[in-house]
């Protein structure tokens, strides 16, 4: 789904340059260096469409020229930092996702008790803008945004230049890429405005062979040559079929960026780079970008892998479906996470301890949750420790303290002697407590649908029903704008180390005459104080797709009964398509236009999803 922004903010700025690198490759006990002409050409490109795409809006501002003018710089200047994204992007993220290529939306800066809202800037912001209704309305806005882009780059490059550069760190860069042309590129996440999305990945692709023809490595020649061959055929596929709407997306997935995201991790660094363990949950020992291996689990957890093991995870599955733990001693974490119902528990709102009372949103699946940096759907939670916190202490569920449960845990002799096996301490703690119920919530992973056996047998054929569906979720019907593979939720690649939140504009009650918004305010009152910010006013966590044939009811508030009721509402825009007004609604409020096929290949495809084997049915 389109994002989409409202800002009326001016912005200003300060200049860059370029550089020559060096490179030095190393293959076992032989190294090759050279310095890299094309990067130096192509960091040299960048700056120079930079400087013109300055030039250009600010003779628009001044109305010296037409907004095709302004189109075509814009667009130069996107292709040419195709070219050195893969570097850029891999080394500097933070700045360049701040500064360079950001999603177009309203963000905000911490400086206070209160947050600050800021309005994004860089290439996408650009793309959207001059590709609005009337974009003459926007001159000064393209103009300034324009500014800020060149000089912002500047700054970039002054640290770049004092940068040695390790072609085997590189190759781990461009897998990253693949990752990233994939699931933000030929979706259109990263063209808002333009669609532009099939020409800047065959631009990444050209340039990373090229980049890839420069090494030299003495062993693997055979498998250097077969890569240089694969980016050419990807390269191909992308000429000869490039309407946005009809691209097959699942072909391009499957015999052009699998096959190379595999064959290119024999030549990287047998080392992860320091800075890439700490800043992303992406694993580049995995083969397949829809492998279970994908993503490391233990980024997300205060549990780390060295302390998990099978009898952790008994133990953490025990506390789970131990009603004792509760207040009342009459509900579990299984109450509201039923095994048997993919982990959900197919109410609109989960029951309370409370008769006749619910707790305030639906129960979401369980499966896949230890992907996520933020939990719950106002993500007030930062880790799955603090998750289990919130429903340990409130009074509508647990309604306990960590001291009562404790307690419990002391008196019971099962648990005391598992605990002291595990742990080999006499008493047991919150932390012990809390990396137990950890374990087993973190091995709650769904990663076998028919969909992703699919992906991994490349050469079988898929369902065609199955096969459209995906390329709709992937293309025309902008679903993987906000629910990004492989995990389809608001995890956000290459890096996948922040989670999404997202304005719809879920409605009361779809099925009355009389529409209006769910009342829920959603994350603007979380609680977490310095994120109490305007546009997260009905905000909410943008939920996996994985399972969702099973976790029906859906969306926040469970008035959605079924998929076809939630593939409506978005092909008629959210809650602003319906006329509504919907406060920074990042989903576009535009229809879709899906046809009764096309809806029903999208639930086709939803339902492929489906992993039964996660099902970890109990009793």
């Amino acid at each position: 789904m389109h994002h989409l922004y409202s800002i009326r903010f001016y912005i200003i700025g300060i200049g860059i340059t370029i550089l020559t690198c060096f490179f030095s490759f190393t293959d076992e006990k032989n190294s090759y260096q050279k310095t890299s002409t094309l990067f130096a050409q192509y960091t040299k490109e960048f700056e120079t469409s930079l400087k013109k795409l300055d030039q250009t809006a600010e003779a628009f501002k001044l109305d010296k020229i037409k907004i095709d003018s302004v189109q075509k710089a814009v667009k130069n200047a996107r292709l040419t930092y195709k070219k050195i994204e893969f570097y850029l992007d891999f080394h500097y993220h933070d700045y360049v996702n701040s500064h360079i290529n950001g999603a177009p939306l309203l963000q905000i800066e911490k400086s206070g008790a209160l947050p600050d809202v800021v309005p994004p800037e860089g290439l996408q912001v650009l793309d959207e803008l001059v590709y609005t209704e009337n974009p003459t309305e926007e001159k000064n806005l393209v103009s300034s945004v324009a500014k800020k882009l060149l000089n912002h780059y500047k700054l970039l490059e002054n640290g770049i230049q004092q940068k040695n550069i390790n072609p085997e760190e590189e190759i781990v860069a461009m897998r990253m890429q693949l990752i990233r042309i994939f699931t933000l590129g030929v979706s259109g996440f990263d063209t808002p405005g333009s669609l532009n999305a099939l020409e800047e990945a065959r631009i990444s692709l050209q340039s990373m062979h090229d980049f890839f023809a420069e090494f030299s490595p003495q062993h693997h020649q055979k498998e250097h040559k077969k890569i240089l061959t694969d980016f050419k055929n990807a390269i191909s596929f992308l000429d000869e079929n490039n309407d946005f709407n009809s691209f097959d997306r699942y072909e391009f997935l499957t015999q052009h960026v699998e096959p190379i995201y595999e064959e290119l991790k024999i030549f990287q660094s047998k080392k992860t780079p320091d800075f890439l363990v700490n800043s992303s949950a992406w694993n580049p020992e995995s083969t397949s970008i829809f492998s279970s291996e994908f993503l490391n689990p233990y980024f997300f957890t205060a549990l780390k892998e060295k302390e998990d093991s099978p009898q952790l995870k008994t133990l953490g599955e025990k506390l789970f479906y131990d009603k004792n733990l509760s207040n009342n001693k009459k509900i579990s974490c299984a109450s509201c996470h039923n095994p048997n119902l993919a982990f959900t528990d197919g109410k609109a709102k989960s029951e309370s301890n409370v008769q006749g009372k619910t707790v305030l949103r639906n129960s979401p699946s369980l499966l896949n949750s230890v992907y996520a940096d933020r939990y719950f759907y106002d993500l007030r939670a930062f880790t799955l420790e603090q998750q289990a916190e919130h429903v340990i202490f409130n009074s509508d569920e647990f309604n306990t303290a960590y001291s009562s449960i404790l307690e419990k845990l002391e008196t019971d002799k099962t648990y005391k002697n598992g605990f002291k096996e595990i742990f080999n301490t006499e008493e047991i703690s919150r932390q012990q407590f809390s990396k137990a119920l950890t374990s087993y919530v973190a091995s709650l992973t769904s990663w076998n649908s028919t969909f992703d056996k699919y992906i991994r047998n490349r050469n079988q054929a898929p369902d065609p029903s199955i096969k459209r569906g995906f390329n709709l979720f992937m293309g025309k019907a902008a679903c993987a704008t906000c629910h990004f593979s492989p995990t389809f939720a608001g995890l956000v690649p290459p890096f996948y180390s922040d989670s999404e939140s997202e304005i719809l504009g879920v409605l009361e009650d779809p099925k009355s005459n009389n529409i209006k918004l769910d009342p829920d305010e959603g994350r603007i009152e979380s609680l977490v104080h310095n994120e109490k910010a305007w546009i997260y006013e009905k905000s909410f966590k943008t939920t996996s797709v994985r399972n969702a044939e099973v976790t029906a009811p859906y969306f926040h508030n469970g008035a959605y009964k079924t998929l076809e009721e939630v593939i409506d509402f978005y092909n008629k825009g959210g809650g602003a398509g319906q006329g509504l007004e919907v406060t920074n609604q990042t989903l576009a409020p535009d229809e879709l236009n899906l046809t009764e096929q096309e809806k029903n290949d999208l639930i086709a495809f939803i339902k492929s999803l489906t992993d039964t084997s996660s099902f970890n049915k109990k009793s």
